[in-house]
C-alpha cells in the first residue's frame, strides 16, 4: 500500500488545471445567435400592441382569439417571447391587417415606446370603437372634424 505522502505527490503533479483552447467547432459554436429575442422582435410585439389597442381589444381577449394564454401574450407583445411564422399569420388574420403590417417601420428603427401624443391617439381610437351608438359615434366624427378644420 502507497503511503500517503507519495497519494499527495501523485495528486499534485496532475491537478494542475491546463486552460483550454476553443476547437473550430466550438468557435462556431459560441458565433452562433442564440434563439432570444431582438430589436426585430421587439418591434413587431409593439405593432401587435399598436393594433390591438386600435381595435379595443384587451390583451386576454387577443389572447383567447390566437389560443395563447394572456401571459404569452403579453411576452409576445413586449418581445421577450419570439413569434413563429404561423402564429404572427395568426395575429394579423385576428387582428385584419397583412403580415407586413407588423415589420413597417423597421427600417426606420423608430423606438417601440409611444410617444404621449401616439398614446393619446391609440387610446382615442380605442375609446371611439367601443362607442356603440352609430349615432354619437359620426357627432363624435362631425366634432373632430370641426375642429380640425379651425
Amino acid at each position: 500500500m502507497p503511503d500517503t505522502a507519495d497519494v499527495a505527490r501523485r495528486y499534485d503533479d496532475h491537478s494542475q488545471i491546463q486552460p483550454r483552447t476553443m476547437t473550430a467547432k466550438t468557435e462556431a459554436k459560441a458565433a452562433r445567435p442564440t434563439n432570444r429575442a431582438n430589436d426585430t422582435d421587439r418591434h413587431v410585439g409593439a405593432r401587435i400592441r399598436e393594433r390591438r389597442i386600435m381595435l379595443g381589444l384587451s390583451q386576454q381577449q387577443m389572447a383567447d382569439l390566437i389560443g395563447v394564454t394572456y401571459q404569452q401574450a403579453h411576452k409576445y407583445e413586449r418581445g421577450i417571447n419570439r413569434i413563429s411564422a404561423g402564429r404572427l399569420y395568426e395575429i394579423a388574420q385576428v387582428l385584419g391587417v397583412p403580415v407586413s403590417y407588423f415589420f413597417e417601420g423597421l427600417d426606420s428603427q423608430r423606438a417601440t415606446d409611444l410617444t404621449a401624443r401616439q398614446r393619446m391617439c391609440l387610446e382615442l381610437a380605442r375609446n371611439f370603437s367601443s362607442i356603440s351608438n352609430e349615432k354619437h359615434q359620426e357627432a363624435l366624427s362631425q366634432l373632430a372634424r370641426a375642429l380640425a378644420s379651425e
